[in-house]
């Protein structure tokens, strides 16, 4: 690679195919939450379970994707890149002819594992392969075809449904192999010479954890927070996160979240504020497709489509975040963000019943994703800005991590929440019609809106109340759902004060910071949900 900032063919072939496969990885963070309906009929599951296909992916990668950036420095990140490859299109095929719900929750959960060795790879390979000059660039191209990804999950899984949910699956297989072959064949860097230890105590007892608190949060709802299976879950997730923070303790520098760098206060709160956030915008992804499909009858294409004016408008604020910086400060742009992301739940909770028809989200949707793309662009400067720039890759990294592992459990609280709300109004709503359900009755009931092979069979067996029980049902999920948006304004409410008196400083700092913004600029080129691994790690082959 020449050092006058000249970029071949090749190498542009090369970042091709790798933008591909990170287009592929943040394109099913939001795609399948258009197609859980379909999947819930087909697969003849529920709701509780079936978000796992979108937890479960996002839990792992998000709890991985720090062990990931390690390991491609420890073995090199050509290796690493190839073997998350291999990873998420071997699982991504088996996720395509999954018989059953298990089977496809399996199979998301190996994905999450290849992509947390994928991204940080490519991050780390694009950045090698590109002249120093061109290296925000690199940083931009990477986000920007993260966002581009990102928005376009559920039009693409919505239009693909329409054939088959399978489908989404299918198309990660030839775009992760082709990663592996065009780099194979185009890139030739250097192996890493840091050797950055691996916490692998620390991760998988943070995953036990975490994966405990979601199983038992997921179970409570059906099986009642007091039973054995559900207390027991609770109990290994409080365990297993104490050893989890002793395990840190000990392990020093060594720990998946080193005291240096958790220790520092502004960035602490930004990660804090983040994981408040971060339900939010997990829950939206899910729950309004669910609305618009079950409730407003639209298909998943169109279901894709009504939600673009949040997911447009996220990407399209994420690129502006820069611009803003430069013009009203970080703290303000942090805050206006944290505020839009704590409005938009509450306007939905406001405009949110039985007769809502689909205008009366839509300002919801575009006050929420603009609080979405300017917020997770600003934190993640202002996290890495607090610290030293030879922390800012695991920093990046850790911020990510609270985003994503945080919004996973975040949506399984808010789950939680929906169905407690929702099978309450069930049972009550069953009991005024002259229906009584048992509580598994009343959990296969919420199919209804689905079209479960369960519901219907329970449906069956009280002639001529079947339009009563689904008008019961229809009024319990709306509901539910403004009972699950009540704890994420509530949450984000506490991320908005986070926000607004600890984050990127005092709150008298607002408007007042402008200088300070230009200076940050640079690392703002990383912006929303990129862990920052490898930027000081420079190859020139």
């Amino acid at each position: 690679m020449a050092d006058d900032g000249t970029i071949s063919k090749q190498t542009w072939i090369a970042i091709g195919a790798m933008a591909l496969a990170v287009f592929a990885i943040a394109n099913d963070f939001t795609a399948m939450n258009v197609a859980l309906s379909t999947i819930e009929r087909e697969l003849d599951t529920d709701l509780a379970t079936v978000q796992w296909v979108v937890n479960g992916y996002a839990l792992v990668f998000g709890v991985l994707i720090v062990p990931g950036g390690r390991l491609a420095d420890l073995f090199g990140r050509t290796k690493i890149l190839f073997v998350g490859s291999a990873v998420f299109a071997g699982f991504s095929l088996l996720g395509g002819i999954a018989p059953n719900v298990y089977f496809l929750i399996g199979a998301r959960l190996f994905m999450g594992i290849g992509g947390a060795l994928m991204w940080p790879a490519i991050l780390g390979l694009i950045y090698a392969i590109m002249p120093e000059s061109k290296a925000g660039l690199a940083g931009g191209l990477v986000i920007g075809i993260a966002g581009i990804g990102n928005a376009a999950g559920p039009i693409i899984a919505g239009a693909l449904t329409v054939i088959s949910w399978r489908l989404i699956f299918f198309l990660n297989v030839p775009i992760a192999l082709a990663a592996i072959v065009v780099v194979w064949r185009a890139v030739s860097v250097e192996n890493p010479t840091e050797r950055e230890p691996i916490d692998y105590a620390g991760t998988v007892l943070l995953s036990v954890s975490l994966m405990s608190l979601l199983g038992g949060l997921t179970t409570a709802p059906t099986a009642g927070f007091s039973s054995p299976l559900v207390a027991g879950a609770f109990v290994l997730s409080a365990v297993t996160m104490v050893l989890f923070v002793l395990r840190e303790r000990a392990a020093k520098e060594a720990a998946l979240v080193p005291p240096s760098v958790i220790g520092n206060r502004p960035f602490l709160w930004a990660c804090l504020s983040t994981l408040a956030m971060s339900a939010t915008f997990f829950a939206t992804l899910l729950y309004l497709p669910q609305f618009f499909q079950k409730i407003l009858g639209a298909g998943t294409l169109g279901a894709g489509l009504m939600i673009f004016p949040f997911v447009g408008v996220f990407a399209m604020a994420s690129f502006i975040e820069t611009w803003l910086l430069n013009r009203i400060g970080m703290k303000a742009v942090i805050t206006i963000g944290a505020a839009c992301i704590f409005g938009g739940p509450l306007l939905f909770v406001l405009l949110l019943d039985q007769t809502s028809g689909y205008a009366s989200l839509i300002a919801g949707m575009v006050v929420l994703g603009i609080g979405v793309g300017l917020f997770y662009s600003a934190v993640t400067t202002a996290a890495l800005t607090a610290l030293d720039p030879s922390k800012s890759s695991l920093a990046g990294g850790l911020l990510y991590m609270f985003q994503v592992a945080g919004g996973a459990v975040g949506l399984g609280i808010t789950t939680a929440v929906f169905l407690v709300g929702s099978n309450t109004e069930i049972t009550q709503g069953a009991s005024d019609v002259g229906v009584t359900l048992s509580r598994q009755q009343v959990n296969d009931v919420q199919g209804v809106l689905a079209g479960t092979d369960t519901s219907q069979q329970l449906v069956s067996q009280f002639p001529g109340l079947a339009v009563q029980l689904n008008q019961v049902v229809r009024d319990a999920f709306v509901s539910g759902l403004r009972w699950a948006f009540a704890l994420d304004f509530a949450l984000a409410f506490v991320g908005l004060v986070f926000a607004a008196f600890r984050v990127a400083g005092p709150l008298s700092s607002f408007g007042r910071d402008v200088a300070a913004a230009g200076t940050a600029e640079q690392p703002a080129s990383h912006q929303q949900s990129v862990p920052h691994r490898h930027r000081t790690h420079r190859h020139t082959p």
